[in-house]
């Protein structure tokens, strides 16, 4: 089975020739068993079709081959990247790769991708990474059988690896000079092609002409809203149930045109902004503020007195002070029911702000209309991040607010600023203040290739629909490697490419953390300590490597011919970059506190040695390894 798996070209040629002479026997004997009284049945007839086809593929089936020479000429090892690329070459409609030749790749029926951190060159016997300056450390090195007897060191690695692949890739995953960047964005975000950037460039210019310059065209549609969390009135949604306290906007128009107004309608626009302060009972509104958007004018700006005892009066944030709120006279409730009163009107306002949500619920409102900054523009490295108010008011009104200091945030020019923001926007389209990185999931190019037919399914720890797996077709979270397993299994039918992570390993070594919640982004990062915890004895290792023994040969059981396998560990250890980088991020925060250090900072160093230290520990970090395959009959 192992040496089906990769193929010289010598090998290659002798085997085409024993491939076509296998060819015409088959055919002949096809050919002899039709022969008789001249009737065949439909159902024979598709059968030896069939089975005609399958001799045919089984006489050149599909093999990779690596390129040894354009790897030399690399510069570095192959890249996830690159990884990546070969995947949208086996299942989507990617050009062939220079670095690794795929044969017959239309006959692949699967492909399946494992992400198995934990795998370093010692456990699976292989040598260590070439040192000498004249020795190329990116050439696929051969992989030894597994052993006939158990090594002294109790380590019996992993077998089924030994057993199926012919040669382990050198990888190299992202990042730089002092840091390792994440290998699931690497792998699963890609540019988009030159054709796929030309069309969504002549959608957007299409788009934008034909349609006015409306400020309404920025509504937040009802899915955007409860997407954001925000609270949401009954007419439009019954997912947000309201506590004691809550009101919501009266309204005259139905259901269908408040959030699709026609272009004649020019409701009024308010920029609101509030700010809190700290109670005993949690936060509570301290100020509001109200500005027209078309003639710029304060409709309403009022201090709030506080129904509790202010135990921090938040200035640093908030800008109010003991001295001014002590002045308040206006309770929540009045201040509630005149907002409400204004937002009341015929049509209905619109209410804009930056992360308006949080306004809301501070004013305990209900509204339908709003349109929010912190949504309409982008953050450079794309959702589900936010961009906070002060970066993009200096990025693309080319001024600066909340620049005070301890004085705090003042509403009134948070307010403004979401109204500069918006007329920016309707001014120059909806294409301004997005960032056009030309980048795009590894799904939605698989998506797009086929006509469509190519399904997709991402089984990963955490929750992989809110994040990497979010275009996929099919998205299974789980807890335990063995949830992964099951999951896997139970997809492979019904899935062209498949992707799933296996993490106990890397777990029982000590390389990772996870993050504090199940929906957080599923990357798994090492823990920062100051020295990294002593690597687990053999004994401690071997039942998890026999589990993930057991668990590879069960996937590879359950494929198809002719499926590909492709199994990369990612990187290899980052503790001991970690640990530096923890003392790096400790000894820059401690310059930054200055007198206000604490106790302890003087026996914070950064050398230059360090820096180098830490240079070398990344580039050993981003090692690992790929192991390429295709299953036989």
């Amino acid at each position: 089975m192992k040496r089906a798996q990769m193929a010289s070209p010598a090998a290659d040629t002798e085997h085409s020739h024993s491939a076509r002479a296998n060819k015409r026997s088959k055919v002949d004997s096809d050919d002899a068993a039709d022969s008789g009284d001249g009737w065949t049945k439909v159902e024979k007839r598709k059968a030896k079709k069939q089975k005609k086809t399958d001799g045919r593929l089984s006489s050149n089936p599909p093999k990779f081959m690596y390129a040894k020479g354009e790897i030399m000429k690399r510069r570095e090892a192959v890249g996830i990247s690159d990884v990546r690329d070969l995947i949208l070459h086996l299942a989507a409609d990617a050009p062939p790769l220079s670095w690794v030749r795929v044969e017959n790749p239309r006959s692949i029926t699967k492909v399946v991708a494992l992400l198995i951190p934990g795998l370093t060159p010692d456990i699976l016997g292989l040598p260590p990474l070439p040192t000498s300056a004249t020795t190329n450390p990116n050439v696929p090195l051969a992989v030894p059988l597994p052993p006939a007897q158990h090594p002294e060191d109790g380590l019996f690695g992993v077998p089924f690896i030994s057993s199926t692949f012919t040669y382990a890739c050198p990888t190299r995953a992202p990042g730089d000079q002092s840091r390792m960047h994440s290998v699931l964005n690497a792998f699963f975000q890609g540019p988009v092609t030159s054709e796929e950037k030309k069309r969504r460039l002549t959608e957007r210019l299409t788009s934008e002409r034909a349609q006015e310059k409306s400020p309404m065209r920025y509504l937040l549609t009802t899915e955007q809203m409860i997407k954001n969390g925000y609270p949401m009135p009954s007419y439009l949604s019954e997912t947000f149930e309201k506590s004691p306290g809550w009101v919501e906007t009266k309204v005259s128009e139905d259901a269908d045109t408040l959030l699709s107004p026609s272009t004649s309608e020019s409701p009024r626009i308010y920029a609101l902004d509030c700010e809190m302060c700290m109670t005993d009972e949690g936060k509570q509104l301290a100020r509001v503020c109200l500005i027209d958007y078309a003639s710029g004018i304060v409709v309403y700006d009022q201090l709030v007195k506080p129904g509790k005892p202010v135990v921090d009066y938040l200035t640093r944030w908030s800008g109010i002070t003991a001295e001014a709120l002590n002045k308040a006279t206006a309770t929540f409730d009045e201040v509630q029911a005149h907002v409400l009163s204004v937002l009341s009107a015929t049509p209905t306002p619109v209410l804009l702000g930056h992360s308006l949500e949080s306004d809301l619920h501070a004013l305990k409102i209900c509204h339908p209309r709003c349109i929010d900054t912190a949504v309409i523009f982008h953050h450079p490295r794309g959702q589900p991040l936010k961009p906070g108010l002060a970066w993009l008011t200096k990025k693309w009104c080319r001024r600066e607010i909340q620049n005070r200091g301890e004085g705090g945030h003042d509403p009134e020019e948070d307010a403004r600023a979401c109204l500069d923001l918006l007329k920016k926007k309707v001014d120059n389209g909806p294409g301004f203040g997005e960032f056009k990185v030309d980048m795009e999931s590894i799904f939605e190019r698989i998506g797009r290739a086929r006509a469509g037919t190519v399904r997709s399914a991402v089984i990963d720890h955490g929750n992989p629909a809110a994040w990497h797996g979010q275009k996929a077709s099919t998205c299974i979270a789980c807890k335990t490697d063995e949830e992964v397993l099951e999951g896997l299994l139970g997809a492979i039918d019904s899935h062209h490419f498949l992707f799933a992570r296996f993490t106990a390993l890397a777990d029982a070594r000590g390389w990772i953390t996870s993050k504090a919640t199940s929906d957080a982004a599923p990357e798994l990062v090492p823990p920062m300590r100051s020295t990294p915890p002593p690597e687990p004895s053999p004994a401690e290792l071997q039942p998890v490597l026999a589990q993930l023994d057991e668990q590879l040969r069960r996937v590879y059981a359950a494929l198809p011919r002719r499926a590909a396998l492709v199994l990369l560990t990612g990187h290899a250890d980052p503790r001991r970059m970690a640990a530096l980088n923890a003392r790096k991020t400790a000894f820059e925060g401690a310059l930054r506190a200055g007198p206000d250090a604490g106790p302890g900072v003087e026996n914070l160093r950064w050398t230059s040695a360090d820096g180098r230290a830490l240079e070398e520990e990344v580039e050993k970090a981003k090692r690992g390894l790929l192991f390429l395959g295709i299953k036989g009959a």
